[in-house]
């Protein structure tokens, strides 16, 4: 498995244990509720960052009138007016980049928090800036292991987007810009080309491999930082085999 499939598994574990919690839900109200507050337009059609959020909720089939209301909400400038975005950046087990995104109405108390994550699992909170440069802001649609690559390459070029990456397990990544995301999300899916994942992300250049240890490690620091309150996303170039994944 390549990069991105291992990242991919990864991060289906967690959008599997945080939809169990009951917090994918509250994350999205908060980010639906900035997106509209930061650009003063509730209308997803010239929002573009407000249209991918309310896709992937909608993805997680929380409902319409729920995602009205904190569109409503972002509109209005109730106290979420007080909260920023604040990214942190460090390494973690094995040398790991970690990026972490968080929506917070108290700087000091989130740093607190995210300190004490990296810490506690053998790592080490950076500076702004420290591992930011290994990534970049990408559209990924994801498809499983045995799709049809012709198909999903011809629909990908027509529909314009940057690069088509096939991984060692047989699954496809279309890479797209930010910008061009929906779009292209929006013609594969017209020719019947539904990816199995798919969300604008932080894609590393490069990603490191752990061995079980560490791996073991990073997951309870993904655990750790996935499940404070403040957490939006977490980003790393962690490359965990299917074999280590399985006895995790």
């Amino acid at each position: 498995m390549a990069g991105h499939s291992k990242w991919a598994n990864i991060q289906h574990r967690k959008g599997a244990q945080d939809a169990k919690r009951g917090k994918i839900f509250t994350r999205f109200i908060r980010e639906i509720t900035i997106a509209t507050r930061m650009a003063a337009n509730g209308d997803p059609a010239s929002n573009p960052r407000l249209r991918m959020v309310i896709d992937k909720a909608l993805a997680a089939n929380m409902t319409k009138d729920t995602i009205d209301r904190a569109i409503k909400r972002g509109l209005g400038g109730d106290s979420d007016t007080e909260q920023e975005e604040i990214r942190y950046e460090g390494y973690g087990p094995g040398g790991i980049a970690v990026m972490v995104d968080c929506l917070s109405d108290n700087r000091n108390r989130t740093a607190g928090e995210v300190r004490h994550a990296f810490s506690k699992c053998g790592g080490n909170l950076g500076v702004s800036g420290s591992v930011a440069f290994q990534f970049t802001e990408t559209g990924v649609l994801s498809y499983p292991e045995g799709s049809d690559e012709e198909a999903i390459t011809d629909a990908a070029i027509d529909a314009g987007a940057e690069d088509i990456v096939v991984n060692d397990d047989t699954s496809i990544d279309v890479l797209t810009t930010p910008q061009t995301y929906a779009e292209v999300y929006s013609a594969m899916v017209e020719k019947g080309l539904k990816p199995e994942e798919s969300e604008v992300t932080m894609r590393a250049a490069n990603n490191v491999s752990l061995s079980l240890d560490d791996a073991k490690q990073m997951i309870k620091m993904l655990d750790m930082l996935e499940n404070l309150d403040d957490t939006q996303n977490v980003y790393s170039n962690a490359d965990i085999s299917a074999d280590i994944l399985s006895q995790l």
